[in-house]
């Protein structure tokens, strides 16, 4: 089999030749320290991983005055263009001197200039000054924000490149300089989780207002994936996880809208895998409950998340494909191969029966030796079915 089939065979929760193997995010520092600056897809040939292609392209609708940034020409790791409006501008100060790269990113608008500050280091980047500050500024954000559809034509292009290889895969748009594809996560790297949590308690009105104008502003997205050949798109985000929030706050704030989103995929043929970095077992079946093709990334306790494979296998195996399981932190660092090769056992045992499973590092990873890849890599192809 081609490592799409075995894939592509394997999210529809069927046994193929052998257990698929593959991981998260490649991060582009770990390329450079450790793999000698190779690219993604090298990566993947030599360890003999299956292959995921990572694909996104945005576009625009002219007709209701939008464009791209243009003053946005130099694309960062899985980052598209920006699309803007006379009513809805960019701007980026630098603001470095301290330990990290440090910008001001601003949306300006009619009635308010709206701003973040982002600081990076070599691996990632995060928030330092959270966007929305002011109850009053989703009322900006809802009157002037643009609209970014996918550019199918560029992702088919992708794709018919790319070939049997593997997967194309994708995810739902995310708000502009920092944000992510679930709305309850869109909204947490907007207003700060902790800021967020208080909110469903004090004003739950104005939590869902928001969150309602972030789902139809994704739903407007995937409307426009007709045709696409993705195989693969991700939605959820870590700020869903119980290692943050309860699960009645699950069922409240995140499931209904996420699952529109999915609901909308399906309509225009596309799969989602749903992301939940951080704890899973409470909400299992609350997540599987939404209907996603698939699930990830069953993090292990030892690296902070709670799953248990064999238990979530029996619970929701025959719902969903699930993705991840392996502790990439303690077994691509510091152990035997021979202890990386029982740690894959056990991943194939506790998960893999029937099929429908893919064996993957729990989410990306900033170091790892390559020794312990080639290890994971080769005991996984040996896992016959």
């Amino acid at each position: 089999m081609t490592s799409k089939e075995r894939l592509l065979k394997t999210l529809n929760r069927e046994k193929c030749d052998r257990l698929p193997v593959t991981t998260h995010h490649l991060m582009p520092s770990y390329l450079k320290n450790f793999m000698n600056g190779i690219d993604e897809q090298e990566f993947f040939d030599y360890f003999r991983l299956d292959p995921i292609k990572w694909a996104v392209a945005s576009g625009f609708n002219k007709d209701t005055g939008e464009y791209f940034d243009p003053l946005h020409l130099e694309l960062g790791f899985l980052e598209v263009r920006r699309v803007c409006s006379d009513n809805w501008q960019f701007r980026i100060e630098d603001l470095s001197g301290g330990n990290y790269e440090t910008k001001r990113f601003s949306i300006i608008t009619p009635a308010k200039t709206l701003s973040m500050i982002l600081q990076s280091n070599e691996h990632t980047t995060w928030v330092a000054e959270h966007l929305i500050k002011d109850k009053n500024d989703i009322e900006v954000i809802a009157k002037y924000m643009t609209y970014p559809v996918c550019d199918v034509k560029e992702i088919n292009r992708i794709a018919a490149e790319f070939g049997s290889r593997g997967l194309i895969r994708g995810h739902i748009t995310c708000f502009e300089g920092f944000g992510q594809p679930g709305c309850w996560q869109d909204f947490a790297c907007l207003y700060g989780i902790e800021n967020l949590i208080f909110s469903t308690f004090e004003d739950p009105e104005w939590v869902h207002t928001f969150l309602g104008v972030l789902r139809d502003r994704k739903k407007h997205f995937i409307r426009s994936l007709k045709g696409v050949n993705y195989d693969l798109l991700e939605l959820g985000g870590g700020d869903a996880s119980t290692t943050v929030i309860s699960p009645e706050i699950f069922d409240e704030f995140v499931a209904p809208y996420d699952s529109e989103l999915i609901r909308e995929a399906h309509d225009v043929n596309q799969r989602i895998v749903y992301h939940t970095c951080g704890g899973m077992m409470p909400i299992l079946e609350n997540i599987a409950g939404m209907n996603p093709d698939a699930m990830e990334t069953f993090t292990p306790a030892d690296m902070g998340g709670d799953t248990r494979l064999s238990e979530a296998k029996k619970r929701i195996g025959s719902k969903v494909c699930m993705i991840g399981g392996f502790d990439q932190f303690h077994f691509f660092n510091s152990c035997t191969e021979e202890q990386t090769r029982a740690e894959v056992r056990r991943c194939f045992n506790e998960a893999g029966g029937n099929g429908g499973y893919i064996l993957s590092a729990s989410d990306h990873f900033f170091q790892a030796d390559p020794r312990l890849i080639e290890a994971y890599a080769d005991e996984a192809i040996n896992c016959k079915y």
